[in-house]
């Protein structure tokens, strides 16, 4: 699932032509011939008029809104409580997600992000209302950046058609205005319905999950996905992500669902208790990993896996 595809496609991604044509795209890279992912027929699709999103009814007034045609395959997830809505993540910004929250609710809306990636980070530059972590690395990220939305375009990235009238050439995240910082255990109320914010740094500094104890939801972002799990680049922390993960698995007894960011759109919340023990048992040393370009390997162990750097003396 998700990003493994993603390793091959990096080695012409990291090629000086990293900005190409809609034209040029192979039309059907073999990640995406996986599509569609058969989870998304347990959940209710909910019809909106641009062909570059799918949206699904997660739970009742919670929507994942998925975009299977870039190999990140972001989910953001539209949150409604009563008074208000939160939109955790506003994906790749390669189309108008606006567009669509304008089409599921007319309630005004809070940007939050689970992390602030370029693939997390794409349209909040449409909101008025974005919330923040109190990080640097959340500050400096709001000023927009060029170089890593580019790479998101690289050959086999793009499974299908780009909207119409996107240029890839100016593709970039657009800077954001911060409306408010937040903390670990701040909570928003949307009416009839309160998240928490818990602070899950590791897979960068700004990482958050968001927990909705009322209904028994945790959106893990990308501290957790079914999918190999980035712990790669410079901002990574694997010290802070084994806190975080134990810090989430002790919540499974209070959750229905967990939610991540990628891929499939939800999971069981024992599986919070397996990511804990693959990461204990990779930086043991007992799990070998599978050499992938540029230094990197993928970590696997009981159905978890892990993108990491390698070492040399674990790798196959």
């Amino acid at each position: 699932m998700k990003r493994i595809v993603r390793l091959a496609a990096a080695f012409v991604a990291l090629l000086p032509s990293l900005t190409i044509a809609q034209t040029d795209q192979p039309k059907k890279p073999e990640w995406c011939r996986a599509l569609p992912r058969p989870e998304y027929k347990a959940l209710e699709r909910v019809p909106v008029d641009d062909p570059w999103f799918e949206v699904y009814q997660v739970v009742p007034q919670v929507f994942a809104i998925y975009e299977p045609h870039q190999a990140e395959e972001t989910i953001s997830y539209l949150i409604l409580g009563e008074k208000q809505a939160l939109l955790f993540d506003t994906g790749m910004g390669i189309s108008d997600i606006r567009e669509i929250t304008a089409e599921l609710t007319r309630l005004p809306i809070i940007v939050l992000n689970s992390h602030t990636h370029d693939d997390h980070v794409g349209g909040n530059w449409q909101f008025e209302t974005v919330y923040g972590m109190d990080t640097e690395f959340t500050r400096t990220n709001a000023k927009g950046s060029r170089q890593d939305a580019q790479d998101e375009l690289g050959r086999g990235m793009i499974c299908g058609d780009l909207p119409k009238g996107f240029d890839s050439k100016a593709y970039a995240s657009r800077p954001w205005k911060i409306s408010r910082f937040l903390h670990d255990r701040d909570k928003i109320d949307l009416g009839g319905r309160t998240l928490e914010i818990l602070s899950t740094p590791g897979h960068t500094p700004d990482a958050i999950s968001l927990l909705d104890r009322g209904h028994g939801l945790l959106f893990s972002g990308d501290t957790y996905y079914p999918a190999p799990i980035w712990l790669y680049r410079p901002e990574t922390n694997l010290d802070d992500y084994v806190t975080s993960v134990k810090r989430l698995a002790a919540l499974a007894p209070q959750l229905k669902l967990v939610l991540g960011a990628h891929n499939v759109p939800f999971a069981q919340p024992s599986v919070l208790a397996r990511v804990v023990t693959a990461m204990e048992a990779v930086r043991a040393g007992k799990v070998p990993g599978e050499l992938q370009d540029a230094g990197k390997a993928i970590y696997r162990f009981d159905g978890i896996s892990f993108l990491l750097l390698a070492h040399s003396q674990e790798v196959k």
